[in-house]
Formats: structure tokens, sequence, C-alpha cells
């Protein structure tokens, strides 16, 4: 069976062309869903429900994800229930966008040795 990190790892390198994070950090993917077949059910909204980009994202997102060995179908869902909010952004998404400040002394301590 597949691995979901494996299914987040190719999420992460699918972006949005007018913001320049990726759908996992943006808070696009609400579900994803691995059938005992390695089938995936990806169910995810946009920013806005007038992106004209949506074909793209979701062909991107699906071609990317059958290039991982051992997966089946892939179904990108889009749906705006709930509908997006910058709440939804994980906290990489956040402080790439400034929403949030990087913890420096976090970093420092990571960094001590």
């Amino acid at each position: 069976m597949i691995d979901k990190d494996k299914i987040i790892d190719v999420l992460k390198t699918c972006h949005d062309p007018e913001i320049p994070i990726d759908l996992w950090n943006l808070g696009l993917i609400y579900d994803i869903k691995i059938d005992k077949k390695s089938n995936l059910e990806i169910t995810m909204t946009l920013t806005t429900p007038g992106c004209t980009m949506a074909n793209h994202i979701a062909e991107d997102a699906k071609t990317k994800l059958l290039q991982l060995k051992g997966i089946g179908n892939v179904t990108i869902n889009i749906t705006f229930e709930p509908p997006w909010s910058p709440e939804m952004l994980t906290e990489e998404g956040k402080i790439k966008l400034g929403f949030k400040k990087e913890n420096n002394m976090q970093k420092e301590e990571e960094n001590w040795e």
C-alpha cells in the first residue's frame, strides 16, 4: 500500500500558479483516501471559487501523483465546502506568506551544534 507521506510529498511539489506556495502548505488539501488497490481520491479546494486555474492545478497534481510507484487511479475532487480561508494554511505556509514570523530562537537551538 502506498504511504500517505509520499503522497503529501508529491502534493508539496504542486503549486497554485498565482501564489508561490504548494497546495499542501496552502491548506488546499482536505482529504486523501487510499483504497486497497492503491487508488487515490484527493478532495481539495481552491483559494477562490472563481479560480481560472482549477483544471490546471488538478491535472498537475494528478500527473505527478500517477508517477508514484504503485499508484492505481487518481481522482481529484474540487469542493468549496468549507470555503478556504487563511486559517487553513500550515505553519510553514503562514511563515512563507508573512502571516507569522519564523521562530528564530528555535532555529538557533536546532543549529546549535
